[in-house]
């Protein structure tokens, strides 16, 4: 009785640990960067393109907008893979199949940023520059890459959302008289919705989020792009890029554009959770 108590008490301590720690980098993000926020004006900041420390001008615009091609891109390549691999191990593959498949999608996650970065820069973005034009380097490099990146998320989160559809649904669908396919399209995805969704904005976090293997394949242009052919500069590239000489306002405009990005991933996380406690449709 007494050691269960201990371990409960231990096991608390560890997840308010946890929590202290949250709060302290989000204490520190805001105290580095509203300051130069306020300064600056949050119109101003976000909605300028104007950057340039040197001059006093601190707008992140273009990051944002280049962020957006990336993280998009990523989810038009990725999304349709992650979940077609997550249906195919879940519903129509042999259990053999399924369970050599898992392990090497799983395995993606473990592979260092600066891998994909490397291959994206030795292998993709010479053959976007011979096929498509452009400098290579650009928004199309950035989403390939990150797609494969965040199929580890999409694809893990989505297969055990359709493997906990309670088997009923499918046998009262095919006894029916559907099909495997009709049962998956028209009965299990609906219901595994949820979870699905929330791999998909899960996986967007992710994509956001990413830096080094971003910072080898984007270009880093701070133009605003207008294709996905164009070199771009994404929010976090722009901070892994600068952080080490940027002092003043600079460093403090930096960590503003972190408290920017903060919020995009912590509105997606919120999201992410929100859906994937919503009730299953019956």
């Amino acid at each position: 009785m007494v050691r269960e108590k201990i371990i409960r008490y231990l096991l608390l301590l560890v997840a308010f640990s946890a929590l202290g720690s949250l709060a302290l980098i989000t204490l520190f993000i805001f105290k580095e960067g509203l300051p130069l926020i306020v300064k600056v004006g949050l119109w101003r900041f976000i909605f300028s393109s104007d950057w340039s420390p040197s001059r006093g001008s601190f707008g992140i615009l273009s990051m944002i907008i280049g962020s957006l091609w990336v993280t998009v891109g990523a989810l038009i390549f990725g999304v349709p893979l992650g979940v077609a691999v997550a249906i195919f191990t879940a519903e129509f593959s042999p259990r053999a199949l399924a369970q050599a498949v898992r392990p090497l999608i799983q395995l993606l996650a473990g592979i260092p940023s600066v891998i994909y970065g490397f291959v994206g820069l030795t292998l993709l973005v010479p053959m976007i520059q011979h096929y498509l034009g452009g400098p290579g380097p650009s928004a199309l490099a950035g989403a390939m890459v990150l797609a494969i990146m965040i199929l580890p998320t999409i694809v893990s989160i989505s297969e055990d959302s359709i493997r906990a559809v309670p088997r009923e649904y499918r046998d009262g669908a095919l006894a029916l008289g559907a099909t495997q396919w009709q049962t998956v399209w028209r009965v299990v995805l609906p219901a595994a919705r949820s979870g699905i969704l929330s791999s998909i904005i899960l996986g967007m976090g992710r994509a956001i989020g990413e830096t080094m293997a971003v910072i080898m394949v984007v270009g880093n242009a701070l133009a605003l792009p207008f294709s996905p052919l164009q070199s771009v500069t994404t929010l976090t590239s722009n901070i892994g890029l600068e952080m080490a000489y940027a002092t003043g306002d600079h460093r403090r405009a930096l960590f503003a554009t972190g408290v920017v990005l903060f919020v995009i991933i912590m509105v997606l996380s919120v999201s992410a959770s929100v859906i994937s406690r919503r009730p299953v449709r019956r």
